[in-house]
């Protein structure tokens, strides 16, 4: 005769339809006080009494009892609670990368069985057609997701943590325009009235995309002496640079200063033709409706500049325009500890970052030397001479005379 089970070990019964033993027992209750039951089956009833047994001793111990929660389990929650406050760009990311690569190929292990060995092997297969930073992002993603589901006692550990990230294929690598290249861009974009502003601004100034989509024209002074933007303001969360270094005025070459007027007066047309105000948004680069422009608009956009300049446009990006600048002085003899300042890089001298605890004051040798590069119409080479002429009357007087008449002086020294 079969005894009575005690209370708090479970009940096992057979199932007929499944041919199994299975055991139920309960693990207290959840927050909304409702029952937890857990379950095990298995072929015999030997087997399923001693997994029922565990299943209590790891309740008792405080360990995870829903064996059946997978890795896509945690990796669908994390995506839910994990991203809270997030940028929704990083949240789109991280989407897109959990959802294309970690759960379709670890989403279906469980949890508690998922060893290191596992992971690395998955790891590597990736690292044949993957980046190492996107290799980067889901090593985090994994471990981010299991760390949640540790959190909430649904796995003892975090097998993830003994893993390394394998070295991936290397990321494309950023390139600059050649002057030639760049002056037959310039013209493509002359021939494209709604890029060619964005074009000018970004290469002759070396603007990141983010600063150019965030420009307004409060930062845009086209009528001082000498005109300047403020580079002050980017798309990222809060509206803040990339670091606070990168806050910065800088002087406008001519060429930018003619590209942003004929821009402004476009912009100010086509709103009248269509009866929007947009001084609401005050975007300089905006849609037609004056919101802010999406990435992807900006590269396709860019893209036809390029195929227009008789370049390949699968191989050139936005960001390489500031790549390109930083290219373009280099070449034309600048320091590289200007060029730093003008792109708004943090610098290691003292006299530097002294100087930038200051208020911010305008920087006019990048203007200055890509005017000496694209020279526009006379009025730029008109410029150009006048700040050449400018530095030179600013040179101490007599040098020369005083340079030749140290012969005579040490002579008369000796005498």
């Amino acid at each position: 005769m079969a005894t009575r089970r005690s209370n708090g070990e479970g009940s096992l019964s057979w199932n007929e339809a499944r041919q199994r033993w299975l055991g139920r027992a309960s693990l207290g209750y959840n927050a909304d006080g409702k029952r937890r039951i857990g379950s095990v089956s298995a072929r015999t009833k030997t087997e399923a009494k001693n997994k029922l047994r565990a299943l209590l001793r790891d309740h008792d111990d405080g360990l995870p009892t829903q064996r059946a929660y997978t890795v896509g389990d945690a990796g669908e929650a994390w995506l839910v609670h994990g991203l809270v406050g997030r940028d929704p760009n990083t949240v789109a990311n991280r989407t897109i990368l959990a959802r294309t690569h970690v759960i379709p190929g670890l989403g279906k292990r469980r949890l508690t069985e998922l060893t290191a060995e596992e992971v690395d092997r998955w790891l590597a297969d990736k690292a044949a057609t993957l980046s190492t930073d996107t290799l980067r992002r889901l090593l985090s993603i994994l471990r981010q997701s299991i760390r949640r589901a540790q959190a909430h006692d649904l796995v003892k550990r975090n097998v993830v943590l003994l893993c390394d990230i394998p070295k991936g294929q290397p990321g494309r690598p950023s390139k600059s325009l050649t002057r030639e290249e760049a002056e037959r861009l310039l013209r493509a974009a002359g021939d494209n009235p709604t890029m060619n502003a964005y074009v000018v601004v970004s290469l002759l100034t070396g603007a990141r995309t983010e600063e150019l989509r965030a420009l307004t024209w409060s930062r845009v002074n086209l009528d001082g002496n000498p005109p300047t933007i403020d580079l002050w303001r980017s798309v990222r969360a809060h509206g803040d640079t990339k670091t606070s270094k990168s806050r910065r005025t800088l002087e406008l070459p001519a060429r930018c200063v003619e590209a942003l007027t004929k821009h402004r007066d476009l912009v100010d047309k086509q709103s009248a033709e269509s009866g929007r105000q947009l001084e609401e948004f005050d975007l300089v680069f905006s849609t037609t409706t004056g919101t802010a422009l999406d990435p992807a608009n900006v590269r396709r956009a860019f893209r036809r500049v390029i195929a227009a300049a008789g370049m390949d446009p699968m191989s050139w990006t936005p960001r390489e325009l500031r790549h390109s600048f930083v290219s373009l002085l280099s070449s034309s003899g600048m320091p590289i500890e200007d060029i730093a300042h003008l792109v708004g890089h943090a610098n290691t001298r003292v006299t530097e970052l002294v100087y930038r605890k200051e208020l911010r004051p305008v920087l006019t040798r990048g203007a200055v030397a890509m005017d000496v590069l694209f020279p526009d119409d006379e009025s730029a080479r008109t410029l150009v001479s006048r700040l050449v002429s400018k530095s030179q009357a600013d040179r101490p007087q007599g040098l020369d005379d005083e340079d030749e008449r140290r012969p005579d002086q040490g002579r008369n020294r000796g005498a």
